[in-house]
Parts: C-alpha cells; structure tokens; sequence
C-alpha cells in the first residue's frame, strides 16, 4: 500500500543527540564513581533500559540515583545548547518529502528537551505534530507510543512509515504493526535491525521508498 504518512523518531534521527545523552550520563556516574560501559549502556537502551541500570547494578541507592538523574538532565540540556547535533540535510530533505506525505515526530524526548533542541531549528515547520514522553504512559519499545501518532494522524499501519535508529525505536514500531525505516547512526549501529523493512543510510532515501510504495 502507497505510504502516505511517516512517524520520524527524533534523537538520532533528525538530530544528532544519541552521544551526547550518553555523555551527560556518563558524566553523572563519574561524580559517584561509576564507570558508564558504552557497549552495556547500548545493550540496555536496545531492551528499553538505560543509564541507571549499571548504577544499580553497581549498589547505587535510589536516592543518590534520583539526584543524579537530576544532575544527567542538566549536563544533558548544558550540551542540547552548545554542542553540534546537527544531522546533514535534514530540512531539505523534509522540504521534498512534504509532497508526498504528512510527517509527525514520535519521541521519547522529554518535552523540556525537545523544545531546547527545537528553538531555533526549522523542522517541526513540516510536521502536523509531535509526542514526546509526556504525551503516553508506556515508552518504547512498548507500541503505546506508535499507536498513538497512528491515532493521533488517522493513519493505517498499512499506509505509514516509521523511522528509527536505535533497536529500541524498531521493537516499538514492529509491535504496533507498522513498517520501519532504520537510519544509519553510528552510535547505534551495532544494535540487532534484522526486523526493521528497509535500511537507509541518509534520509534522503526515504523518497525513493515513498515513491515506490503501493
């Protein structure tokens, strides 16, 4: 069936940020001396996880996590406004792309987040809407988040897209039912995609799928 509809994951996929919170986490971890493992912190995000899990593993107690989860959330915006998160040729591409199809954003990003990255950028100009974490109860890679842009768009699973970077993002889309796009991320990409319908290494290609859908 012709896809008419794409739900676009954000962080590694619009922009270039999947490092960077991994890097506030890190950094969090460091000051109660934990080392952050980059091949376990992405291991654990694959299974919906993410940095507190080795700090719990490590005996680090529920309160010292909670203040540090504080402490992960400022490094992590500190770096949303003056790091490069920049992905190559995203607004042009949503340019072409917004002939063809109506877009949304799916994210796991929280709101405050979101709108840090988005303060002086020019892509949610092509998107009908956008949730974030705050917007559904169960994150990825349950389907609730899919589901919800689907609902949220009037779309079918039959005449959507979604696009992911991360194994977690991909789980969520095959669970709801619907076709997924993975985008090469460097940072992701020795995580399991086997399930995902096509894999892209720019988003520039995604027109080509459009086209040639139906």
């Amino acid at each position: 069936m012709v896809k008419r509809y794409i739900l676009f994951d954000h962080d590694g996929v619009l922009v270039d940020t999947e490092f960077w919170y991994f890097q506030a986490g890190a950094r969090a971890l460091a000051e109660i001396g934990v080392t952050l493992d980059e091949d376990q912190y992405l291991s654990d995000m694959g299974q919906g996880l993410g940095t507190w899990t080795q700090a719990k593993a490590a005996g680090v107690d529920e309160e010292t996590i909670a203040r540090q989860r504080a402490v992960r959330d400022a490094y992590y915006q500190e770096y949303l406004r003056t790091e490069s998160i920049e992905t190559e040729g995203v607004v042009d591409t949503l340019a072409e792309l917004s002939k063809f199809v109506r877009m949304a954003i799916v994210t796991t990003a929280k709101r405050a987040d979101f709108d840090i990255i988005h303060e002086k950028r020019r892509i949610c100009q092509f998107m009908d809407f956008v949730l974030a974490r705050e917007d559904y109860t169960l994150a990825k890679p349950h389907p609730e988040p899919y589901l919800t842009g689907l609902d949220r768009m009037g779309a079918s699973r039959e005449e959507t897209l979604v696009v992911e970077d991360s194994a977690r993002g991909l789980r969520s889309a095959v669970a709801a039912g619907i076709d997924c796009a993975v985008v090469h991320n460097e940072f992701t990409k020795g995580q399991d995609f086997s399930g995902a319908r096509y894999r892209i290494q720019t988003l520039a290609e995604l027109k080509e799928i459009i086209l040639n859908s139906g």
